[in-house]
């Protein structure tokens, strides 16, 4: 195997772990609320992800969590709250967020002409 089959190998294998980490129909939606407004409590995420239910955005904020992107706070009030706020390396998502919606607007506005 020559030493462009390697580079190819590893570059494909990390499109694979970004698409993994950040797949899914939530995750974006979920970071691109976090970088907007920073902080939010686990109802407020819940709105703004129209139609996601509480168990799988549960399960998406913890594995944003795991993987180092997002932080969960657990805040001392009655009833006990809990945030979530975007971590300083997520900042390296919001331009691949950015790419996806603009090609996804641009995307929608062209098949929107094709079938008017």
């Amino acid at each position: 195997m020559n030493m462009n089959n390697d580079i190819s190998k590893e570059n494909i294998l990390a499109i694979k772990d970004a698409i993994e980490l950040l797949g899914g129909k939530w995750k974006f939606c979920i970071l691109y609320n976090l970088q907007k407004y920073h902080t939010m409590r686990f109802k407020d995420l819940q709105e703004m992800s129209v139609g996601i239910t509480p168990k799988v955005l549960s399960k998406q904020l913890q594995e944003l969590e795991d993987n180092l992107l997002i932080t969960r706070t657990v805040n001392a009030t009655k009833p006990v709250t809990v945030s979530y706020e975007p971590t300083k390396y997520a900042e390296e998502v919001i331009p691949v967020i950015d790419a996806l919606l603009s090609f996804g607007s641009k995307h929608r506005k062209k098949i929107k002409e094709k079938y008017s």
